[in-house]
């Protein structure tokens, strides 16, 4: 099973670093325009790796992913270099996407042309219209990593606030990966405990928990970049779990970023997911005011897509 990373950043290290520590892949090819320090990143984690599972990793350029089956995509810059620092600044990463757009009008046609049945798998930011713009470049199978993170985040902080293993709470954030997320908190559970009931009986305020707890998630990149100058290890974590999700058409239900009919946009919903990607999109059970705001949210990713369509982004 090989796979590839374009890109050998902060976020590109970090999945390699995951990839091999988790044994999610059997061979690896990362590249990078600079090429140097696409092979000091692979050679770095190669001398770890004889401690890991059975793995080959090596630089290349694109005739090297020849053979891959799945494709991360990690090229491009991150909210520290992009000015996407500001919490107060709706916007969030979208701010990002006339940049990196360039950046993948230059991927694309490189990756077409030698693994254009690959999975594509989109992590640069924002990877929900990035992901719509890898589907307009002709390949049938993307992902964005979308809100898996982002769940992550929402179940960590209510098991600090709650006391309880991370295994016992169900929550999930859909919509689009940035300002307009929604959190479902109708779904949020402690085994079959609402949590929001939960905490309130225990004395808490669940205006609050929700105030302060959607803080937390929203601008949880933020606060890393302010500490380390890029979020990287988590989505690293999360990749390799998509990757072996793929790779072993596990059909697990995740929140993940796919393109979905209805909303005519790439966001994130409860999906199976498999060799073939997205196999089934599930339509979770959502209060009206969740709805509404997953609405809002695929509304916001249909006029920026729309945007890049109409040529409003630039070339």
């Amino acid at each position: 099973m090989k796979i590839g990373i374009v890109g050998s950043g902060a976020v590109g290290s970090a999945c390699l670093l995951a990839l091999v520590v988790r044994g999610s892949a059997r061979e690896i090819v990362i590249l990078d325009r600079d090429r140097k320090r696409a092979r000091a990143v692979a050679m770095d984690i190669g001398y770890g790796a004889p401690l890991a599972s059975v793995v080959d990793i090596g630089d290349g350029d694109y005739p090297d992913l020849a053979g891959a089956e799945l494709v991360i995509i990690s090229a491009g810059i991150n909210e520290k270099s992009g000015g996407a620092i500001d919490r107060s600044d709706p916007a969030g990463r979208l701010k990002l996407l006339e940049t990196n757009l360039g950046v993948y009008r230059d991927i694309l046609p490189r990756l077409s042309a030698v693994v254009p049945e690959a999975l594509v798998l989109v992590l640069t930011d924002p990877p929900d219209p990035l992901a719509d713009v890898v589907r307009a470049a002709g390949f049938g199978r993307v992902l964005s990593s979308g809100t898996y993170l982002d769940s992550l985040r929402f179940r960590h902080h209510l098991v600090r606030r709650l006391s309880v293993a991370p295994a016992s709470v169900e929550a999930d954030v859909l919509g689009e990966h940035g300002t307009s997320e929604v959190f479902m908190w109708s779904s949020a559970r402690v085994g079959t405990a609402p949590v929001l009931e939960l905490f309130e009986r225990s004395g808490g305020d669940r205006q609050e928990l929700r105030r302060a707890v959607e803080q937390d998630v929203r601008y949880a990149n933020i606060a890393i970049i302010e500490g380390n100058q890029a979020s990287q290890f988590g989505i690293g974590i999360v990749a390799a779990r998509i990757v072996e999700a793929v790779l072993r058409d596990e059909r697990v239900v995740i929140p993940i970023g796919s393109h979905h009919p209805t909303y005519g946009a790439t966001l994130s919903m409860p999906s199976v997911v498999g060799r073939a990607g997205v196999l089934r999109i599930l339509d979770p059970s959502m209060s009206d005011e969740e709805r509404h705001a997953l609405e809002r949210s695929a509304e916001r990713l249909r006029a920026v897509v729309a945007g890049f369509r109409d040529g409003a982004l630039g070339t």
